[in-house]
Protein backbone atom coordinates (compact mmCIF):
# COMPACT_ATOMS: atom_id res chain seq x y z
CA UNK A 1 0.00 0.00 0.00
CA UNK A 2 1.58 3.66 -1.18
CA UNK A 3 0.52 6.13 1.54
CA UNK A 4 -0.10 9.77 0.80
CA UNK A 5 1.52 12.30 2.70
CA UNK A 6 -0.88 15.20 1.35
CA UNK A 7 -3.88 13.26 2.47
CA UNK A 8 -2.45 12.12 5.89
CA UNK A 9 -1.26 16.06 6.68
CA UNK A 10 -5.03 17.02 5.61
CA UNK A 11 -5.77 16.75 9.67
CA UNK A 12 -2.22 17.25 10.83
CA UNK A 13 -3.13 19.54 13.73
CA UNK A 14 -5.57 16.44 15.05
CA UNK A 15 -3.17 13.93 14.34
CA UNK A 16 0.02 15.37 15.74
CA UNK A 17 -1.85 16.10 19.11
CA UNK A 18 -1.40 12.50 20.15
CA UNK A 19 2.47 12.30 19.47
CA UNK A 20 3.25 15.30 21.41
CA UNK A 21 1.00 13.50 24.38
CA UNK A 22 3.08 10.85 24.32
CA UNK A 23 6.57 12.97 23.84
CA UNK A 24 5.22 14.87 27.29
CA UNK A 25 5.30 11.38 28.72
CA UNK A 26 9.22 10.66 28.01
CA UNK A 27 11.33 10.49 30.98
CA UNK A 28 14.55 11.43 29.45
CA UNK A 29 15.95 15.03 29.62
CA UNK A 30 19.38 14.79 27.46
CA UNK A 31 19.38 11.59 24.86
CA UNK A 32 22.20 11.06 22.97
CA UNK A 33 20.01 9.39 20.19
CA UNK A 34 16.37 9.51 19.20
CA UNK A 35 14.69 7.75 16.24
CA UNK A 36 11.54 7.92 15.25
CA UNK A 37 10.21 4.40 13.96
CA UNK A 38 7.11 5.19 11.48
CA UNK A 39 8.19 8.79 11.04
CA UNK A 40 5.89 9.21 8.17
CA UNK A 41 5.29 12.49 6.84
CA UNK A 42 8.05 13.94 9.78
CA UNK A 43 5.20 15.96 12.00
CA UNK A 44 6.29 13.99 15.03
CA UNK A 45 10.24 13.81 13.93
CA UNK A 46 9.88 17.73 14.37
CA UNK A 47 8.73 17.39 17.91
CA UNK A 48 11.22 15.40 18.94
CA UNK A 49 13.99 17.64 17.39
CA UNK A 50 12.64 20.32 18.87
CA UNK A 51 12.59 18.60 22.16
CA UNK A 52 15.96 17.43 22.53
CA UNK A 53 17.88 20.09 19.92
CA UNK A 54 21.15 18.59 20.95
CA UNK A 55 19.84 15.12 19.92
CA UNK A 56 21.00 12.94 16.75
CA UNK A 57 17.70 13.10 15.65
CA UNK A 58 16.57 10.52 12.97
CA UNK A 59 13.44 8.95 11.39
CA UNK A 60 12.55 5.43 9.60
CA UNK A 61 9.59 4.50 7.28
CA UNK A 62 8.83 1.86 5.30
CA UNK A 63 6.96 4.18 2.88
CA UNK A 64 9.38 6.04 0.06
CA UNK A 65 6.32 8.69 -0.23
CA UNK A 66 6.49 9.47 3.60
CA UNK A 67 10.42 9.95 3.94
CA UNK A 68 10.56 12.22 0.72
CA UNK A 69 8.07 14.48 2.61
CA UNK A 70 10.09 14.35 5.57
CA UNK A 71 13.20 14.68 3.99
CA UNK A 72 11.67 17.96 2.83
CA UNK A 73 10.25 19.12 5.55
CA UNK A 74 13.78 18.16 7.94
CA UNK A 75 16.21 18.58 5.36
CA UNK A 76 19.06 18.68 8.23
CA UNK A 77 17.76 15.33 10.11
CA UNK A 78 18.34 11.40 8.46
CA UNK A 79 15.80 9.30 7.32
CA UNK A 80 15.97 5.83 6.02
CA UNK A 81 14.24 3.37 5.10
CA UNK A 82 13.07 0.39 6.68
CA UNK A 83 10.21 -2.60 7.89
CA UNK A 84 9.45 -2.53 11.54
CA UNK A 85 8.40 -5.81 11.56
CA UNK A 86 12.56 -6.61 11.26
CA UNK A 87 14.11 -3.72 11.61
CA UNK A 88 16.54 -2.25 14.41
CA UNK A 89 18.88 0.91 14.93
CA UNK A 90 22.69 0.56 13.61
CA UNK A 91 23.12 1.12 17.23
CA UNK A 92 21.47 1.45 20.65
CA UNK A 93 19.40 4.47 20.80
CA UNK A 94 18.18 6.21 24.08
CA UNK A 95 14.72 6.72 22.59
CA UNK A 96 12.83 4.63 20.38
CA UNK A 97 9.03 6.60 19.55
CA UNK A 98 6.47 5.59 17.26
CA UNK A 99 3.25 7.35 16.88
CA UNK A 100 0.38 5.80 15.37
CA UNK A 101 2.30 2.65 13.36
CA UNK A 102 2.60 -0.17 15.77
CA UNK A 103 -1.27 -1.02 14.82
CA UNK A 104 -0.20 -1.99 11.28
CA UNK A 105 3.42 -3.97 12.66
CA UNK A 106 2.29 -8.51 13.06
CA UNK A 107 3.76 -10.24 16.11
CA UNK A 108 3.67 -6.39 17.32
CA UNK A 109 4.53 -7.82 20.55
CA UNK A 110 7.39 -10.03 19.87
CA UNK A 111 8.82 -6.94 17.94
CA UNK A 112 8.72 -4.59 21.19
CA UNK A 113 10.17 -7.05 23.15
CA UNK A 114 13.23 -7.26 20.40
CA UNK A 115 13.45 -3.42 20.15
CA UNK A 116 13.72 -2.87 24.07
CA UNK A 117 16.16 -5.62 24.47
CA UNK A 118 18.38 -5.43 21.08
CA UNK A 119 17.53 -1.32 20.11
CA UNK A 120 17.65 0.03 23.78
CA UNK A 121 20.52 1.40 25.56
CA UNK A 122 19.89 0.61 29.43
CA UNK A 123 17.89 3.28 30.35
CA UNK A 124 16.97 3.92 27.27
CA UNK A 125 12.97 5.17 26.55
CA UNK A 126 10.39 2.92 24.08
CA UNK A 127 7.26 5.18 23.70
CA UNK A 128 4.67 3.98 21.46
CA UNK A 129 1.07 5.51 20.33
CA UNK A 130 -1.22 3.22 18.70
CA UNK A 131 -5.37 4.03 17.79
CA UNK A 132 -7.47 1.68 19.46
CA UNK A 133 -10.44 2.36 17.84
CA UNK A 134 -11.42 -0.37 15.62
CA UNK A 135 -14.70 -1.21 17.41
CA UNK A 136 -15.72 2.53 16.35
CA UNK A 137 -18.58 3.16 14.16
CA UNK A 138 -16.00 4.60 12.13
CA UNK A 139 -14.03 1.56 11.24
CA UNK A 140 -16.97 -1.09 12.06
CA UNK A 141 -18.36 0.83 9.00
CA UNK A 142 -15.44 -0.06 6.80
CA UNK A 143 -16.21 -3.53 6.98
CA UNK A 144 -20.01 -3.81 6.84
CA UNK A 145 -20.15 -2.11 3.63
CA UNK A 146 -17.42 -4.33 2.67
CA UNK A 147 -19.03 -7.45 2.97
CA UNK A 148 -22.45 -5.95 2.22
CA UNK A 149 -21.90 -4.60 -1.18
CA UNK A 150 -21.41 -6.33 -4.71
CA UNK A 151 -17.51 -5.91 -4.10
CA UNK A 152 -18.32 -8.55 -1.14
CA UNK A 153 -15.80 -10.95 -2.86
CA UNK A 154 -13.09 -8.95 -2.73
CA UNK A 155 -12.59 -9.41 1.30
CA UNK A 156 -12.76 -13.18 1.85
CA UNK A 157 -10.34 -14.64 3.84
CA UNK A 158 -10.30 -11.28 6.06
CA UNK A 159 -9.05 -9.10 3.89
CA UNK A 160 -8.73 -5.38 4.68
CA UNK A 161 -8.97 -6.37 8.28
CA UNK A 162 -6.55 -5.18 10.84
CA UNK A 163 -6.57 -7.26 14.27
CA UNK A 164 -7.48 -5.76 17.49
CA UNK A 165 -4.06 -4.45 19.53
CA UNK A 166 -3.32 -6.63 22.64
CA UNK A 167 -4.91 -5.51 26.03
CA UNK A 168 -3.36 -3.78 28.07
CA UNK A 169 -2.15 -6.75 30.06
CA UNK A 170 -0.27 -8.38 27.34
CA UNK A 171 2.07 -5.57 26.91
CA UNK A 172 2.10 -4.79 30.32
CA UNK A 173 3.38 -8.86 30.71
CA UNK A 174 5.29 -8.56 27.91
CA UNK A 175 7.65 -5.58 28.54
CA UNK A 176 7.11 -5.54 32.04
CA UNK A 177 10.81 -8.17 32.51
CA UNK A 178 12.59 -5.87 30.55
CA UNK A 179 11.69 -2.26 32.09
CA UNK A 180 12.38 -1.01 35.36
CA UNK A 181 9.07 1.34 35.13
CA UNK A 182 6.28 1.45 32.15
CA UNK A 183 3.20 3.75 32.12
CA UNK A 184 0.24 2.59 30.22
CA UNK A 185 -2.89 4.63 29.86
CA UNK A 186 -5.77 5.29 27.32
CA UNK A 187 -6.93 8.42 25.78
CA UNK A 188 -9.87 9.47 24.21
CA UNK A 189 -9.85 11.87 21.51
CA UNK A 190 -12.88 14.04 21.01
CA UNK A 191 -12.47 16.10 17.44
CA UNK A 192 -14.91 17.87 15.88
CA UNK A 193 -15.07 17.85 12.40
CA UNK A 194 -17.10 19.90 9.34
CA UNK A 195 -19.25 16.90 8.47
CA UNK A 196 -19.77 13.55 7.64
CA UNK A 197 -17.26 13.97 4.21
CA UNK A 198 -14.66 14.78 6.72
CA UNK A 199 -14.65 11.83 8.75
CA UNK A 200 -14.22 10.13 5.40
CA UNK A 201 -11.42 12.30 4.44
CA UNK A 202 -9.23 11.77 7.52
CA UNK A 203 -10.07 7.51 7.69
CA UNK A 204 -8.52 7.55 3.73
CA UNK A 205 -5.67 8.78 5.18
CA UNK A 206 -5.08 5.65 7.47
CA UNK A 207 -7.34 3.18 8.25
CA UNK A 208 -9.57 2.92 5.30
CA UNK A 209 -6.38 2.69 2.98
CA UNK A 210 -6.88 -1.58 3.18
CA UNK A 211 -10.22 -1.47 2.22
CA UNK A 212 -9.85 0.92 -1.09
CA UNK A 213 -6.80 -0.84 -1.92
CA UNK A 214 -8.77 -4.32 -2.20
CA UNK A 215 -11.14 -3.20 -4.10
CA UNK A 216 -11.26 -3.01 -7.99
CA UNK A 217 -10.40 1.04 -9.11
CA UNK A 218 -14.25 1.01 -10.69
CA UNK A 219 -15.84 -0.22 -7.22
CA UNK A 220 -13.92 2.70 -5.37
CA UNK A 221 -16.77 5.71 -5.81
CA UNK A 222 -19.76 3.54 -5.00
CA UNK A 223 -17.97 2.11 -1.91
CA UNK A 224 -17.42 5.29 -0.64
CA UNK A 225 -20.47 6.87 -1.27
CA UNK A 226 -22.32 3.98 0.89
CA UNK A 227 -19.68 4.30 3.29
CA UNK A 228 -20.22 8.18 3.67
CA UNK A 229 -23.77 7.98 3.64
CA UNK A 230 -23.04 4.95 6.48
CA UNK A 231 -20.74 7.21 8.65
CA UNK A 232 -23.56 10.04 8.33
CA UNK A 233 -25.93 7.81 9.84
CA UNK A 234 -23.94 7.01 12.72
CA UNK A 235 -22.49 10.35 13.58
CA UNK A 236 -25.58 13.05 13.96
CA UNK A 237 -24.56 17.06 13.52
CA UNK A 238 -23.81 18.93 16.50
CA UNK A 239 -25.76 22.10 17.27
CA UNK A 240 -23.34 23.89 15.38
CA UNK A 241 -23.67 21.40 12.39
CA UNK A 242 -20.55 19.53 12.65
CA UNK A 243 -20.16 16.20 13.72
CA UNK A 244 -18.12 14.89 16.86
CA UNK A 245 -14.85 12.37 15.78
CA UNK A 246 -14.70 10.22 18.68
CA UNK A 247 -11.37 8.82 18.60
CA UNK A 248 -9.46 6.53 21.70
CA UNK A 249 -5.77 5.91 21.69
CA UNK A 250 -3.59 3.37 23.37
CA UNK A 251 -0.18 4.63 25.01
CA UNK A 252 2.60 3.12 26.50
CA UNK A 253 6.11 4.22 27.98
CA UNK A 254 8.68 1.62 28.84
CA UNK A 255 12.07 2.87 30.65
CA UNK A 256 14.54 -0.12 29.44
CA UNK A 257 16.18 -1.35 33.00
Amino acid sequence: MAWSPAQYLKFEDERTRPARDLLAQVPLDDPALAIDMGCGPGNSTELIAARFPQARVAGMDSDENMLAAARTRLPRLTFSHGDLATWLPAEPADLLYANAVFQWVPDQIAVLQRLMRDGLKPGGVLAIQMPDNLTEPTHRLMEEVALAGPWAQRFSGGKGRRPLLPSPAEYLNALRPLSSRIDLWHTTYYHPLKDAAAIVEWVKGTGLRPWLDALEEKDRPAYLETYTEAVRNAYPPLDDGRVLLRFPRLFVVATRA
